[in-house]
């Protein structure tokens, strides 16, 4: 069993150490707004007052954050408590460009850092089945995989390179798929509403034919209902399509549907509903 410092308990975060603790794992952890990490005392962990204070006698730091940036910023606030050989896996979802700086600090602390942010929202995280897309040395993999496999289904080991980023790659890649066909789902079933049509017509016609799938339905059901609690907010969203477009444009390639995309979710957001599901992105085709 492995004590693990988990950096950052908001959606993810906290189902993740809460999946941990059921593992037979020691969790300390520890989040800005104090109030997000409090509820897992009740489920065994130590909620920590600081970074420092949550890495310190730590196996492994598990950064589940908003960006690069903020979990440089919260490693820098730890560095007191690091010490030489712990292991870093960065899970949330950060620039193609940050992973290098990371390792970088990683580096510079004595620090084994991976590149594994998850292929997955709030119910897979849950349930424990979320997908781990890792890239790091193989003397990290003996610690995180006991780790990835009480957090996720699966888990890819991309390269043995964590500077190399090829799991945010891979994650930046994949958010895509899930980003744009949100949007289209969303398009199209403020189209047929829009068109005088009972919205409902277009899930019977669509249900059970080769264009159905399990994502569908989930993201169909919450615009039907005007359900949108969150399982991956619009903020969010809207962030990765910055992050999408950034990789994007340093690869020399166009990704039209997903800056589309952002631009729908930063009309949500004025709207007042960055905090909701994204599939809230239904909102965007009507006015305010």
């Amino acid at each position: 069993m492995s004590a693990v410092a988990m950096l950052g308990t908001g959606i993810m975060g906290a189902a993740m150490a809460r999946n941990l603790l059921k593992g037979g794992h020691q969790v300390a952890a520890w989040n800005r707004t104090r109030s997000r990490a409090e509820p897992l005392a009740a489920d065994g962990a130590t909620v920590a007052d600081s970074p420092a204070e949550a890495v310190t006698g730590a196996d492994v730091i598990i950064t589940m954050l908003n960006d690069g940036d903020t979990a440089l910023t919260v490693l820098a606030e730890a560095s007191p408590g690091l010490r030489e050989g712990q292991v870093w896996a960065q899970m949330g979802t950060v620039g193609v460009a940050d992973v290098p700086r990371l390792a970088e600090f990683a580096a510079q602390h004595g620090l084994t850092f991976t590149d594994a942010p998850v292929q997955g929202t709030k119910q897979p995280a849950e349930q424990g089945k979320l997908v781990v897309l890792a890239a790091g040395p193989e003397s990290a993999r003996t610690i995180l995989d006991p780790l990835f496999g009480v957090l996720g289904s699966r888990t890819h080991w991309l390269d043995d390179d964590g500077a190399s980023g090829a799991g945010t790659r891979l994650k930046l890649a994949a958010v895509s798929y899930a980003i744009s066909l949100t949007s289209v789902i969303a398009e199209s079933i403020a189209l047929t509403e829009g068109l005088g049509l009972d919205p409902a017509l277009l899930g019977e016609v669509l249900t059970g034919g080769p264009l159905d799938n399990a994502y569908l339905q989930v993201k169909m059901k919450a615009m039907l209902t005007d359900d949108f609690e969150p399982s991956f907010a619009v903020r969010n969203a809207e962030k990765n399509t910055r992050l999408i477009h950034e990789a994007a444009e340093a690869a020399g390639i166009r990704v039209d549907v997903n800056d589309a995309s952002g631009e729908r979710f930063r009309r949500v957001i004025e709207q007042g509903r960055g905090d909701e599901d994204m599939a809230a992105t239904y909102r965007a085709s009507f006015p305010a």
